[in-house]
């Protein structure tokens, strides 16, 4: 049997511990680069290689030329979204793309996390700790069994959040141009307007960017909340710190923020404020650095996964995650 070569860029200790055991098992030889993919590093590739980034790598048109000189025609993101690659430049040029699945257990179960966070206001509550400030909250917390959460996106993990939130008692209403989940669907107007909690996961296509606006966040509730795992774009950032400044919603947990990109996943204590530091600053916002994913068992499924999609495509199965 032929040996296949997969080029594997920004990868990481842990992935590279993964990826060497797995290949081992698939026979296919892996090289891991730990930088991110870009014009300094395309000499990496073998000719004729699979290329594998994550979902930090944004790959424009320039990228894929490239790639397609090196004889690259499977590209793969270790990542469900594929908003950081021009998947339209891939095609022209005969490259397929794809995705992985992971365990959505895995973002479900910080979503939830941040719901329960942002009902009891620990943001606040652990910035004043910080500064030896012990007093009780001047309002109390709800329960979440007494509110009414609207998820908004429905497929995997959309559908996993559901799933455990049936667990608390609360009342869950849905939105899906595409429905698939055994929920109760609602237009969107209708939801925002309804909802306590409205939490998020769609992906990030034309149609998704700036989902919550300005106009679409004054038919939310005064005291509603806001959740994002999915990705920052759904999220007009300056039209939410508006709101949570003036009142109009009453807290935004974001696991993942509009302009994150070249911030998250460094060290920029000594840097100048990034172009979200707004959210940061208010106590109604809690901001964590788009780390939902960031288990043990998604790193399992995201290798093994990245691989047999590979081996796949190399029997000729077409995998085309459209």
């Amino acid at each position: 049997m032929r040996t296949e070569m997969i080029i594997v860029f920004g990868c990481d200790r842990d992935e590279r511990r993964l990826f060497e055991r797995y290949a081992a098992r698939y026979d296919v030889e892996i090289q891991c680069v730990e930088d991110s993919l870009g014009p300094h590093n395309i000499r990496y590739i073998m000719p004729g290689s699979a290329v594998s980034v994550n979902h930090k790598a944004a790959i424009d048109a320039m990228l894929i030329k490239k790639l397609r000189g090196r004889g690259v025609n499977y590209l793969s993101t270790r990542s469900v979204g594929l908003d950081h690659i021009d998947r339209d430049a891939a095609e022209a040029a005969g490259i397929q793309v794809e995705n992985v699945t992971y365990s959505p257990e895995s973002v479900a179960e910080y979503t939830i996390m941040l719901m329960l966070m942002a009902i009891r206001n620990a943001g606040s509550i652990l910035r004043r700790v910080n500064d030896n400030d012990f007093r009780l909250e001047e309002k109390r917390a709800k329960e979440l069994r007494d509110m009414t959460v609207g998820v908004i996106g429905t497929r995997r993990i959309g559908e996993a959040v559901i799933r455990l939130l049936s667990g608390f008692g609360c009342s869950i209403l849905a939105y899906d141009p595409h429905p698939c989940a055994n929920a109760t669907y609602v237009g969107l107007d209708e939801l925002l307007h309804k909802s306590d909690l409205v939490t998020l996961h769609l992906p990030s296509t034309g149609t998704t960017r700036h989902l919550l606006d300005r106009d679409r966040m004054t038919r939310m509730r005064k005291e509603a909340i806001l959740i994002n795992t999915a990705r920052g774009a759904l999220v007009d950032t300056e039209s939410l710190a508006d709101a949570l400044e003036n009142g109009h919603i009453a807290c935004a947990a974001m696991d993942v923020i509009e302009g994150e990109e070249g911030w998250f996943y460094r060290d920029c204590s000594a840097l100048s404020p990034p172009p979200f530091e707004r959210l940061l600053a208010l106590p109604n916002a809690i901001i964590t650095p788009h780390t939902a994913f960031y288990t043990e068992h998604a790193l399992n499924d995201i290798v093994q996964n990245t691989i047999q999609a590979y081996i796949e495509y190399r029997g000729g199965v077409n995998r085309w995650a459209g």
